[in-house]
């Protein structure tokens, strides 16, 4: 016979009952502040604090405006109408954003695998020439042709540069942040001391005297604009979304983008867990110079038709701020270009107030200022979530946004 079944003792009458377990702070909280909780819990902070941190850049400036005796509503309506307001302006403001969006691209392709890339202006430089010298030297007599071309010669040279310190990381050991900007300026001089003043300059054809920049590029090369002569918008701001697309897709859809964040997060851990980070890094760094390439290709067959003789766009630099407003985020970086594109643009029109037109610049970085110091608006939000318990720090918050 199967053994009887284990007799229990029946509870007494006047035993207590257990008690049921305390939920965790946070738990708590999100019971008591439901709609405070979904608003500004942790989960919305990746959204929340470049968004306040802008906001409170554009508050202060209008502070400043105030401050000197200008109206600062009307400049800004002024600066948002000319970079939205006309065909000319819509125009600007494509470009600028464009070239901002792929440069941001370039370094939160790096950051991801927790590098940092300050060589975004160098690689833009080199893969500007790289565009300059296809878009003149063949003429292949179809843009379908010609166009990828050059745009492919932009990306290769801009990838080739963002190898070196990517190399010199692996092999050496050298850090990035040094590495990335002796490049830069070895770019600079390398192309505008030697390559546009000696062998790639424009020559006139009556007196063989070397002209400024280098020679006109094809038409086949132009990049297209959607409205002809009246607007520079064109297909520059393709280019930048596909490739913010084609990034992200990369990151946050593939098992090597979840190796390139794995490695952002911990190198060691990555690599005791088998995962090849040398090839990684190598890639990152490569797509990272391939966005700053094409940023170069942008403005060389979208704007000036040639690598004109002074160039110093800054562009490679501002990427560092349009990539940690974003959240070196693909998808953010494009939000952020997008928007200071827009008031870039539309700065001149501040002088029209007697208001300086660097403005923009000031709003940028103060907006970075802003997200450097995001422990205090997660402090703040956290408040105002109506707990201290939601408050996760730094580290914590970023390997939440980490997890695939």
């Amino acid at each position: 016979m199967p053994d009887a079944l284990p007799s229990f003792p029946a509870p007494t009458a006047g035993a207590p009952k257990p008690s049921a377990p305390t939920p965790p702070p946070a738990l708590a909280a999100m019971a008591t502040n439901g709609w405070r909780v979904r608003l500004f819990g942790p989960q919305n902070h990746f959204v929340l604090v470049p968004v306040l941190s802008v906001l409170a850049a554009l508050a202060i400036c209008f502070v400043a405006i105030w401050l000197t005796g200008r109206d600062p509503l009307s400049g800004y309506l002024k600066m948002f109408a000319g970079g939205l307001g006309s065909l000319r302006g819509l125009g600007d403001s494509s470009v600028k954003a464009s070239v901002l969006a792929l440069t941001g691209l370039s370094v939160a392709a790096a950051f991801s695998v927790g590098l940092f890339n300050i060589g975004a202006e160098g690689q833009l430089v080199v893969g500007a020439i790289a565009a300059a010298f296809v878009g003149q030297a063949i003429e292949p007599g179809s843009a379908w042709v010609h166009l990828p071309l050059c745009l492919l010669a932009s990306a290769l040279a801009g990838g080739l540069w963002g190898l070196v310190p990517a190399w010199l990381k692996v092999r050496r050991g050298v850090h990035e942040v040094i590495s990335t900007i002796m490049l830069n300026w070895i770019a600079i001089h390398l192309v505008e001391s030697w390559l546009v003043v000696g062998p790639l300059a424009a020559r006139s054809t009556e007196s063989h005297h070397s002209l400024p920049g280098t020679a006109q590029i094809a038409a086949t090369a132009e990049l297209p604009r959607f409205l002809g002569q009246r607007s520079d918008l064109g297909l520059g701001i393709v280019v930048a979304a596909a490739a913010a697309m084609g990034l992200y897709v990369l990151l946050q859809r593939t098992w090597r983008g979840f190796e390139m964040r794995a490695i952002g997060c911990s190198v060691e851990a990555a690599r005791y867990a088998g995962i090849r980070v040398a090839r990684r890094t190598y890639l990152a760094m490569a797509l990272a110079g391939a966005c700053a390439g094409l940023a170069g290709a942008v403005l060389i067959l979208g704007v000036h038709r040639q690598y004109p003789s002074v160039f110093h766009a800054g562009y490679g630099f501002d990427g560092i701020a349009i990539s940690l407003i974003g959240g070196n985020h693909p998808l953010g970086a494009l939000i952020a270009a997008a928007f200071f594109g827009v008031i870039r643009a539309g700065g001149t029109h501040l002088q029209l107030l007697q208001i300086h037109r660097t403005f923009p610049e000031l709003i940028q970085g103060l907006a970075l200022l802003f997200v450097a110091g995001q422990m205090v608006t997660r402090h703040l939000l956290a408040k105002a979530a109506g707990s201290k318990a939601l408050a996760p720090s730094l580290s914590q918050a970023e390997r939440e946004k980490q997890r695939p």
